[in-house]
């Protein structure tokens, strides 16, 4: 039978015309008003049972959780809180849900307990709200980019190389545990596996991305990336999604230029294709936020950290000029910083981030032109530094809340510096012969950035632990579902 969403029904013209929806119950009333769902809104329509005329047998089967089929009358609410209700003439019950059983029940749950039932979490207004709302910022990022003319690539998930020089991979290999093949040496002889040599899952799908960028112009990766660094943080996650442009004839500039145009194409997007989602967690992240203390709570409601972004020009600032600033600070004087800034060359911490975004400069800040030691060997060496205090061609994106969010830099296209820092650096030329042709032939000058999707889906939705915008978090000790 034809049924019709709920959000079609909820936003119809057309009253007294007769319905069928299907759906799972949310609450069911004075054994007369249910609340249904089918996951096309984060509203639910009621639906009014004649409960003299409907079997007691049917009646206790209407439990939260089951799934149902109603065929009725949509008409105008006479209750409060809808606009319209259907007046249900037949109901089928579709699958029971035991109401003993069921962990879903219509009350507040904490996130660890819903984190324990993820495959059922989303059956609840927050992870409904979150889940719509991730899925229109990746339909927004494609369509970004291809309106624009750039190539959509996939890059390999299995990799030979180590982009990030992170070095915490997850190794891939079909050799057995027990009797693994050695060398003459005793190391693991991965001749013998199924690669011929020793493999992981990508970190990072860049340096592929720049050999079609120099053939293509224009190209972007969106995919899923891998990182088995053992850390149980709230903003770590061993498998996340991550987006990464690079761009043929893009100095640094035009890098900002793109990221910034970016970031807020896909917040804007959200902003007006999920007002209802947005308005719920809004209001779900402001009850959060009177549990904290004063001092911890954020200044802005999430609508207004998200106009925040869209409304204010990206401030752009010398890694050195933000020093300066974070040297002669408040907080960094008065000791409040955890990690005092007490010379150049120190590696920004997010609490420096957000010092410079939300008190300094009230807006969401760039900084560029970073120490070359504390960024990777791909990133373009600043002609005319002084010695000791060489810099790279980089790019972090600083917002609220968060600190950075996207990370990028012209890269190195000169061979001969290339294979230097490389050198410098222990990085096995063979490895990456394939990486040093593309400056060998045609090289020229090129740009792109890397931003972790869930990083963005996180700051959209207000949520404060990037499990919970990720549908099966994979972390340290967990990979349930």
């Amino acid at each position: 039978m034809k049924h019709t969403k709920v959000k079609d029904l909820l936003n119809s013209t057309k009253t007294l015309q007769e319905v069928t929806a299907k759906g799972w119950v949310r609450t069911f009333r004075n054994n007369q008003f249910i609340a249904l769902n089918d996951g096309s809104t984060i509203h639910n329509i009621q639906c009014v049972v004649d409960f003299e005329n409907t079997p007691e047998t049917t009646l206790k089967r209407i439990t939260t959780g089951a799934a149902i089929c109603v065929s009725g009358e949509l008409v105008e609410s006479q209750g409060a809180g809808q606009k319209y209700e259907i007046q249900v003439k037949k109901l089928e019950i579709l699958g029971d849900s035991d109401a003993e059983k069921f962990p879903m029940q219509p009350k507040k749950h904490s996130l660890e307990f819903l984190r324990e039932n993820a495959h059922l979490r989303v059956r609840t207004n927050a992870f409904g709200a979150i889940m719509r709302v991730r899925s229109v910022l990746s339909f927004a990022v494609h369509q970004y980019f291809q309106q624009k003319g750039f190539v959509y690539v996939n890059t390999p998930i299995i990799t030979g190389s180590d982009a990030e020089g992170a070095g915490e991979m997850f190794q891939v290999s079909a050799l057995p545990f027990d009797n693994t093949p050695r060398t003459e040496e005793g190391k693991v002889n991965y001749k013998e596996d199924f690669f011929g040599k020793q493999t992981n899952l990508t970190v990072s799908g860049q340096l592929e991305a720049e050999t079609y960028a120099m053939a293509l112009g224009q190209v972007y990766t969106f995919g899923p990336t891998f990182r088995a660094e053992n850390s149980n943080t709230s903003r770590h996650l061993a498998e996340f999604w991550m987006i990464e442009p690079e761009v043929a004839f893009n100095d640094l500039a035009d890098n900002m230029d793109l990221a910034e145009d970016f970031i807020k194409y896909v917040i804007k997007y959200a902003v007006d294709h999920c007002a209802d989602d947005l308005k719920f967690l809004e209001t779900r992240l402001a009850d959060e936020e009177k549990q904290k203390p004063q001092a911890e709570r954020s200044e802005m409601s999430l609508l207004e950290k998200l106009n925040f972004v869209l409304d204010n020009n990206f401030k752009r600032v010398s890694y050195t000029e933000a020093i300066d600033i974070l040297k002669d600070s408040t907080p960094n004087k008065k000791k409040k910083f955890q990690y005092l800034i007490e010379e150049w060359g120190a590696d920004l911490q997010s609490e420096h981030e957000r010092f410079l975004v939300e008190k300094h400069f009230k807006s969401p800040v760039i900084l560029f032109d970073y120490p070359a030691k504390i960024k990777a060997f791909y990133m373009r060496l600043n002609d005319n530094t002084e010695p000791g205090k060489e810099t790279v061609r980089a790019m972090d994106i600083l917002f609220p809340g968060i600190g950075e969010i996207v990370g990028g830099s012209q890269r190195e296209e000169r061979l001969d510096v290339l294979i230097e820092k490389m050198k410098t650096l222990g990085i096995d030329e063979e490895e990456l012969w394939w990486y040093l042709d593309t400056r060998r032939f045609g090289t020229a000058v090129h740009s792109g950035f890397g931003l972790g999707f869930e990083r963005l889906v996180l700051f959209v939705t207000g949520m404060g632990n990037i499990r919970d915008v990720i549908p099966f978090p994979r972390t340290p000790q967990n990979a349930e579902f």
